[in-house]
């Protein structure tokens, strides 16, 4: 079956993110039983991955996401994206975490598994203002 409609309502759905419309959204996404997983977290099931949603809305300011670019096979995906915040601590920069997503969607279409992966090290923790300055030593010696 073709799911190229499907990815297309999932990155819409990424790329037009909002907290207010978080749960309707994930319901018509997301199958009730879907797994998920990224370097934090690892859950199962449509309330929980709203739960980490709302926990990013929380965390940093503008939250956005802009998928650039999308590989389809059959019901799996690969989607790799920029996430563009600003922290609500530490600093009011702009920041950006590059990463990719595989999926998996069931026989209805739902996404029934989402797996990202990024580089947390490098993305996030070089950035803190105390934690990043021993993740940039550790970096700098591992290269020597």
């Amino acid at each position: 079956m073709n799911r190229a409609p499907e990815l297309a309502r999932l990155v819409r759905f990424y790329e037009s993110i909002e907290g207010a419309s978080l749960r309707a959204h994930i319901g018509r996404i997301y199958a009730p039983d879907a797994q998920f997983k990224d370097p934090f977290n690892e859950v199962r099931g449509a309330g929980p991955i709203v739960a980490i949603f709302e926990h990013m809305f929380e965390q940093v300011e503008q939250p956005r996401f802009v998928v650039t670019s999308t590989v389809l096979q059959g019901d799996d995906a690969f989607l790799t994206w920029e996430f563009l915040f600003r922290m609500k601590r530490f600093s009011t920069a702009p920041q950006c975490i590059r990463g990719a997503t595989r999926i998996r969607f069931d026989a209805s279409g739902a996404v029934m598994l989402h797996r990202d992966y990024w580089d947390a090290a490098e993305e996030l923790y070089e950035k803190l203002p105390i934690l990043g300055s021993v993740m940039r030593w550790l970096k700098r010696a591992a290269n020597k």
